[in-house]
């Protein structure tokens, strides 16, 4: 048995204490530990974007974070982002949109969509969406609604 290691820092905002061990990655630690589960595996590899989170407002592939390197970090997981203006705009996009169709990879899309429009705000044209979704696959559509989503999500927030 593996040696824990106790981190502090913020989920959503809220301030968390936990031991983990040290080989733990933070996308096991948000859905095996702290119960949130919106985050998703889906290669463990850093190519698929079904993980993403914020890190410090950062765009971050969760499987290849190790859990004790959020200590003293301000993590934000679709839970979080979805609760936001933004992230609120997004998800609504994307329903409206029908750039949703298993849903797996959906909140990798939402969050990374939010840290875009977030970074970039006017400037987000669809070039810049796709250079800042490169990141993430969908496996069963196109990303022209993904896309198109994002867009419409970005000019409300103009």
């Amino acid at each position: 048995m593996s040696t824990k290691v106790e981190i502090r820092f913020t989920v959503n905002g809220s301030p968390r204490s936990i031991a983990v061990p040290p080989e733990m990655s933070a996308l096991n630690m948000l859905r095996e530990v702290i119960g949130l589960t919106g985050t998703k595996y889906g290669c463990g590899e850093g190519e698929c974007g079904a993980c993403t989170i914020l890190v410090d407002g950062l765009s971050v592939n969760s499987c290849l974070l190790f859990a004790v390197d959020c200590d003293g970090r301000a993590i934000t997981t679709v839970e979080g982002v979805v609760n936001e203006p933004v992230g609120e705009r997004v998800r609504d996009a994307f329903v409206q949109a029908g750039a949703v169709q298993c849903g797996f990879c959906t909140p990798g899309f939402v969050v990374q969509a939010a840290h875009l429009i977030d970074t970039h705000g006017a400037k987000l044209d669809d070039k810049a969406i796709k250079r800042g979704i490169e990141g993430n696959i969908c496996r069963c559509t196109g990303y022209k609604k993904i896309v198109d989503a994002i867009a419409a999500a970005a000019q409300e927030a103009r």
